[in-house]
């Protein structure tokens, strides 16, 4: 199978829906925990693809070839959704249990450790999304998402040392917020 950004150089229309396919969840999962609203993430993955597929479409096919797809479609998304949260203040809520990979697979612990599991990763999903949004973006692209400092700091837009210290002290004040709600659990 030849490479994703070869076909979208010479075929945008035609390998858009690859792209589409093997994104689209990726891209849900990143707007659902910067937004906290599945509604919210629909339209803002919805409008970052459009952008996308529009920009693809205005480029000559050797910078098609020569795009990082992942990261340029990260930044596209983070972009759309902080016009979005300028146009008007969203609603901050806990990351639901189908909000990507946050929920432990049920059929490998018993019943109790599932639900245990899965509280910690609510409360957790809940202070993240109590970040900063400089922090928490490059908190999820780099921790959750997995891509390393390089294209994360291509999806943000900023220089590697400033996501790698974004990351840093997200996961600082992370360990701050957990502590802090573990003491208050006590």
């Amino acid at each position: 199978m030849r490479r994703l950004e070869q076909r979208l150089a010479d075929d945008p229309a035609g390998a858009f829906e690859d792209l589409v396919r093997v994104y689209q969840d990726r891209l849900f999962a990143f707007a659902f925990r910067l937004t906290g609203s599945r509604q919210d993430a629909e339209e803002v993955v919805q409008d970052a693809l459009v952008r996308a597929y529009r920009a693809l479409s205005g480029y000559g096919s050797e910078r098609v070839r020569t795009l990082r797809i992942k990261p340029w479609l990260y930044r596209i998304t983070l972009n759309v959704s902080r016009n979005r949260r300028r146009g008007r203040r969203l609603e901050t809520v806990p990351l639901a249990d189908n909000a990507g990979d946050l929920m432990v697979d049920a059929s490998a612990m018993p019943p109790d450790r599932v639900h245990e599991g899965n509280e910690q990763r609510r409360e957790l999903a809940s202070l993240v999304a109590a970040l900063p949004v400089r922090y928490r973006a490059a908190v999820i692209l780099r921790h959750v998402n997995g891509l390393g400092y390089a294209d994360a700091a291509l999806a943000l837009g900023q220089p590697v040392g400033t996501v790698k210290s974004n990351a840093s002290r997200g996961l600082a004040r992370l360990r701050r917020l957990l502590e802090k709600h573990t003491q208050e659990e006590r």
